[in-house]
């Protein structure tokens, strides 16, 4: 009897080593490359789409309030009209933009830049004619920057939030352009040159370039690094309890 007992007692022992080491393996598989490893989701904003949220954000920030004034200080008829017409417009291009980047778990600007603060302090100090001129002035500028920015990273995103977004803000900056011409009071000559790309060079569109390479997440060395750590660590505890058997 006492032989079948310690043959028994060994086979136990075996069965017992190869359950502590497939649980070993299998806590090092659920970290092998290739597993669903998710990464936060404000994250997975690369450059050129964070430059979008961030630029449509900052612009709505300063032009709600600069067509606000514009509506209630022009001297112009038709500034008043488009002042407020941008203003309106403004805040529902906000209110798609706020959506998008709790969408995306993205932080977004609560304020305006402490440039466009000084573009707002400028039109509260002007009166008449001379509040039109840098009320046209300022916002066809700014929407001159942005509209090209908007066109670039439509052309490139991989995030489809981010997608409609440039799509809604196209349309939202390409009409105030028109509304802003309409005044004629913008000053041609005076308006920066396109950024046309250089020679070889994506120039304008560069921005927009980060858009080529993968979402940011877990790379697949930290992933090898994890598991290869979730081995050791394994082997070790089970040598351990092997040595206790």
């Amino acid at each position: 009897m006492a032989p079948l007992r310690s043959a028994r007692r060994r086979q136990g022992h075996r069965t017992r080593r190869v359950a502590v080491l497939l649980i070993t393996i299998a806590a090092g598989l659920g970290v092998l490359p290739g597993a669903a490893v998710a990464a936060p989701v404000g994250q997975q904003l690369n450059a050129a789409d964070a430059a979008l949220l961030n630029g449509v954000r900052l612009a709505g920030l300063w032009e709600m309030p600069a067509g606000q004034m514009a509506a209630e200080k022009g001297q112009s008829p038709i500034v008043r009209e488009i002042g407020a017409g941008i203003a309106s417009e403004h805040e529902e291009l906000d209110r798609l933009t706020v959506e998008a980047a709790n969408k995306l778990g993205a932080a977004i600007p609560t304020e305006p830049t402490a440039e466009q603060k000084g573009w707002l302090t400028e039109m509260q100090n002007a009166r008449g004619a001379r509040f039109d001129q840098i009320f046209v002035t300022r916002l066809r500028v700014a929407h001159g920057k942005i509209f090209p920015v908007i066109g670039a990273v439509r052309a490139s995103t991989r995030d489809p939030i981010i997608r409609k977004l440039a799509e809604d803000a196209n349309k939202f900056v390409m009409h105030h352009m028109q509304m802003l011409e309409s005044t004629g009071l913008v000053r041609w000559p005076e308006l920066p040159p396109a950024a046309l790309p250089a020679p070889g060079d994506d120039g304008l569109l560069a921005a927009a370039s980060a858009n080529t390479a993968p979402s940011m997440g877990v790379s697949s060395a930290v992933v090898w690094l994890v598991f290869l750590a979730a081995l050791g660590t394994g082997g070790i505890a089970t040598y351990r309890m092997l040595r206790r058997t």
